[in-house]
């Protein structure tokens, strides 16, 4: 039985393919049940490797059936047929946030600000629970009908392990896009999995306010050695709580990166100094 066959079956009607990775495609579809359009990731069991079989998928649906926070993609369905697994989601109408950035050649730093601090309440949330999502990029990152960040794309995610003492055992995998990755993941040393995350909402922050990447990942080399000597060359025209703000989360150092508690305590994420202001049209 074909997708289109299969989603019939359980009330969907297929829709277009909205992008595809290695292992497997998302399709828009019409849910008969909800009345709505919605999102549908298949993965084909057959075209991926057992590593993600065996280990990555399980951690992913598992994990995905038990979120629930206002910013992260909502799950309403997960099924499966002896060749795939089907997810089915909200659709983030709006797109991604990467292509919101692209099209406004960066967001002011109020737009910014609401976004992130959206995003930061969404990690936070999952780092409560001892879970980490190890892929936070900006195409992960989609944008509901309000322009609301919604955290999607778990397939690296996973829950902490701890030892006898309750502390986080380090991670070995490496996970996510050499351009978001912490220097220590890039270096392929044991890292701690929730500081991780807090590197790449750094690298996303700089993106949302400049619309361009902090470091040039085409020569991974001369990246981790920017990374490490903690060197990041900011727009002029960002404010200094904002550039405070990435500089400390871009820390190369773990021990003195900040997490995701001070961050959202941060002053530019409390937003005291920033003027309201609205996106063009």
């Amino acid at each position: 039985m074909d997708d289109a066959a299969v989603l019939k079956k359980k009330g969907y009607i297929l829709g277009n393919t909205l992008g595809e990775s290695s292992f497997a495609k998302v399709k828009s579809a019409y849910s008969e049940r909800l009345k709505i359009n919605v999102a549908v990731k298949i993965t084909d069991r057959r075209k991926v490797p057992n590593e993600f079989l065996e280990k990555f998928l399980p951690r992913e649906l598992e994990i995905l059936s038990t979120v629930n926070h206002c910013s992260i993609i909502k799950i309403y369905e997960i099924f499966e047929t002896a060749g795939k697994v089907y997810i089915v989601m909200e659709l983030g109408v709006q797109g991604d946030l990467l292509e919101f950035i692209k099209s406004n050649r960066g967001l002011p730093e109020e737009v910014a600000c609401r976004m992130f601090r959206q995003l930061c309440c969404a990690v936070k949330y999952c780092h409560d629970l001892d879970v980490v999502h190890r892929d936070l990029k900006c195409d992960n990152i989609l944008l509901d009908k309000d322009m609301n960040v919604k955290l999607s794309d778990f397939g690296f995610s996973k829950r902490c392990f701890r030892d006898a003492n309750g502390k986080i055992l380090p991670s070995e995998t490496f996970c996510g896009s050499a351009a978001y990755a912490a220097p220590e993941v890039i270096q392929g040393i044991p890292y701690h999995p929730k500081v991780y995350d807090m590197w790449s909402l750094g690298v996303i922050l700089y993106v949302m306010v400049s619309g361009f990447m902090p470091y040039d990942d085409s020569n991974v080399k001369r990246m981790l050695r920017l990374q490490k000597e903690h060197r990041i060359l900011f727009p002029e025209f960002l404010s200094l709580e904002c550039k405070d703000l990435i500089f400390h989360m871009l820390q190369p150092d773990v021990s003195h990166r900040l997490r995701v508690e001070e961050v959202l305590n941060h002053p530019w994420v409390q937003g005291k100094h920033l003027k309201p202001f609205k996106l063009r049209d």
